[in-house]
């Protein structure tokens, strides 16, 4: 049996790379997919269009499925609100929300204007917060429903230029997390994927050297959308009810639980700390265990499977 059957899901930025891949592959699940996109360029910011969605949509029942395309923007919370009106009226339902829709803005945090760094929250975490918040009480209400959203290693673990997209995504985490501690007793449940994929937002990252390109090109090859897919609509079925308030990275044919910050070592003083102290002894004790300034490659140091 498909692992969505007769579920209704809606996935945002379901035109292009991995929000594509969940809305096709939902659909082969058996559920009956709302397809949002608003059509727009990676950086944001222009009017859009429906067409792009429309197109996934028409692939979708092409293929014998059941979809609607929507291009209203997440960062719209009226728009957000039709997204939901238009699941239910045209599928009588709801059941999982799959939101990757994003843009970036690339730039040294010294270089980043203000509109950089408010259309990338307002797309990334604002745009979370809206898709939650607008199918929240209906989750609850029918103690069903399942949010997979998006956060990404530039935020777990950091990348040079995107201080505004590791802002939002870490954004993501927190409010992922307590939603699903707030679910838990309704079966809603909500988990983050920190995806690892070739696709247009990726595609607008400068090449500075030899090493980046060959890391591009194992990008192209090796980290496919379709890939994350699985993962995204596995999370979003009932087969992963158990499945609440974690942190998942995937990456070519791996999949990682990521961890969670918690305490790791701690030193006390009977008598109290001064600032002296706390420099030349504090800092001294825990230093071994300080995470360093390597950016997602000095983690993920090897090709992916």
């Amino acid at each position: 049996m498909d692992v969505l059957e007769g579920k209704v899901v809606l996935v945002t930025g379901g035109a292009n790379g991995i929000g594509k891949e969940c809305a096709l592959l939902a659909a082969r699940e058996g559920a009956s997919v709302v397809v949002n996109d608003l059509g727009g360029g990676v950086a944001g910011g222009d009017e859009g269009s429906a067409g792009p969605a429309e197109t996934v949509a028409r692939e979708i029942k092409a293929a014998g499925g059941k979809a609607v395309s929507n291009s209203d923007s997440v960062t719209s919370r009226g728009g957000v609100a039709r997204m939901i009106e238009q699941a239910m009226d045209t599928f009588k339902g709801l059941h999982a929300i799959i939101n990757p829709a994003g843009i970036l803005r690339d730039t040294m945090f010294h270089k980043m204007t203000d509109e950089d760094w408010d259309r990338v929250l307002d797309v990334h975490l604002n745009g979370s917060y809206n898709v939650c918040r607008a199918a929240i009480n209906h989750f609850r209400e029918q103690q069903d429903g399942a949010f997979v959203l998006f956060t990404s290693t530039s935020g777990l673990i950091g990348n040079v230029g995107q201080a505004n997209y590791a802002a939002a995504k870490m954004g993501i985490v927190g409010l992922s997390r307590i939603v699903a501690m707030e679910g838990a007793r309704v079966n809603v449940r909500s988990n983050c994927i920190a995806p690892f994929a070739w696709s247009r937002m990726i595609a607008t990252i400068p090449i500075k050297d030899e090493n980046s390109a060959k890391r591009v090109e194992r990008m192209k090859n090796r980290m496919r959308a379709d890939q994350v897919a699985q993962l995204a609509v596995a999370l979003a079925s009932p087969a992963c009810r158990d499945v609440t308030g974690q942190i998942f990275a995937a990456r070519g044919n791996e999949i990682f639980l990521v961890s969670q910050p918690r305490p790791i070592r701690g030193i006390g003083k009977v008598e109290g700390w001064t600032p002296e102290t706390v420099a030349n002894h504090c800092m001294a004790a825990l230093r071994p265990s300080f995470v360093d300034l390597g950016a997602t490659t000095s983690v993920f140091g090897w090709d992916p499977v």
